[in-house]
């Protein structure tokens, strides 16, 4: 299987780099990317010596025979360039958020029901063993039907939203886009249920101030004193605290499903330390079930007697995003193989995005915003 990749950045590195251990048969023979003389010297990977270079997408599409299509370029191409192999029929692995803008989330849902791509979208939180537990619990009933849901996301290693292009929301969207995303998709699985409405809120409180647009920790008066200075955080070169400095840093938002159940979602990017904390409350009349990817640990409590169930995961078994990174890449081998239909497709990404734009829409308007394909 030949693979070729549009966008090499530090994501794709780190997902592919282990292409060879999970499929020997499969390699990527070509990459664009307009940083091909800085990235070149620095890659790798088994047989990178073998793999034809590009600086544009269309130049590695046209003239290399490919089995299957990787897009991890900054978040603002996805949609342009995942077109672009969606009219070769192609399967495509393609990055998260899907679109960061309307425009893009709609050109992207006609593109996708025009080909006949599978597409594998990149969230790993869905085929993490945690979560494929829990699925297993809820759908035995053993917590009765799921009916309210409180689901959090502290991170961190937030400062790396604001210290590196991540800072700019004309590339990200938006740190619902950028994290919510991954939840909103794990949370739509477990639950089983279509998203109906939405309203959201969104903070600046702490990642604002009046340092000049630019600066950069090497050239700033505070940099060995500043706990966010990149002299103390390898995470970004740029000051968090000037005027030029992009995105919320808290969020929150009140999800309404079509049974009338509801989901509370929280996510804070500067949170530290132990603070950190991901996952949720899942809670039926029977009983609640609670997990943390931070812990590797899920637990059920039953409501009807005195009896708490641990099941304890072995963090140190499963390497990237709790070996939801690993199953990404397995079930996109078999995908190209024709082995398999994609395990996160396109319709998943699709909605998350939809879900992500109408709460940035809701924090924006001061409104509750229908989840539907109306803008």
């Amino acid at each position: 299987m030949r693979i070729g990749i549009i966008g090499y950045g530090a994501r794709i590195e780190g997902i592919f780099t282990e292409l060879s251990k999970v499929d020997p048969s499969c390699q990527i023979v070509a990459i664009a990317d307009p940083r091909m003389g800085e990235l070149k010297p620095s890659v790798t990977f088994d047989h990178s010596e073998q793999v034809q270079w590009f600086e544009r997408a269309d130049e590695l599409l046209d003239n290399v025979t490919l089995d299957g299509v990787v897009v991890g370029t900054r978040c603002n191409l996805h949609t342009e360039i995942a077109l672009k192999v969606l009219k070769r029929n192609l399967p495509l692995f393609l990055e998260k958020p899907v679109a960061t803008t309307y425009d893009d989330l709609f050109r992207l849902k006609a593109g996708y029901e025009a080909s006949h791509s599978q597409v594998v979208v990149s969230f790993p939180l869905k085929n993490t063993p945690l979560v494929k537990l829990a699925k297993e619990i809820i759908d035995s009933g053993k917590i009765g039907t799921v009916e309210h849901v409180q689901a959090v996301n502290n991170v961190p290693y937030g400062n790396v939203y604001y210290q590196n292009w991540y800072r700019d929301e004309q590339i990200t969207g938006g740190l619902f886009l950028q994290k919510a995303t991954h939840d909103f998709n794990y949370i739509n699985y477990l639950v089983g249920q279509n998203p109906a409405a939405v309203c959201a809120m969104k903070s600046k409180q702490i990642y604002k101030g009046d340092k000049k647009a630019g600066l950069q920790c090497t050239d700033c008066d505070e940099k060995y004193i500043c706990p966010e200075s990149s002299l103390n955080h390898a995470l970004g070169k740029y000051c968090s605290f000037a005027e030029d400095t992009g995105n919320e840093d808290s969020g929150s938002a009140l999800i309404r499903y079509d049974t009338g159940m509801h989901v509370s979602y929280s996510q804070n990017f500067f949170a530290r330390r132990a603070a950190a904390k991901r996952g949720a409350r899942l809670l039926g009349y029977k009983g609640t079930l609670e997990f943390d990817w931070y812990t590797s640990e899920l637990k059920v409590f039953m409501h009807h007697e005195a009896r708490v169930e641990t099941h304890q995961l072995d963090a140190n078994a499963y390497d990237g995003h709790g070996g939801g990174d690993k199953k990404l890449l397995l079930n996109f081998t078999r995908v190209m193989r024709g082995l398999e239909q994609s395990a996160t497709p396109l319709e998943d990404g699709l909605l998350s995005a939809l879900l992500c734009l109408k709460a940035n829409a809701s924090a924006d308007t001061n409104t509750f915003r229908t989840v539907d394909w109306n803008r």
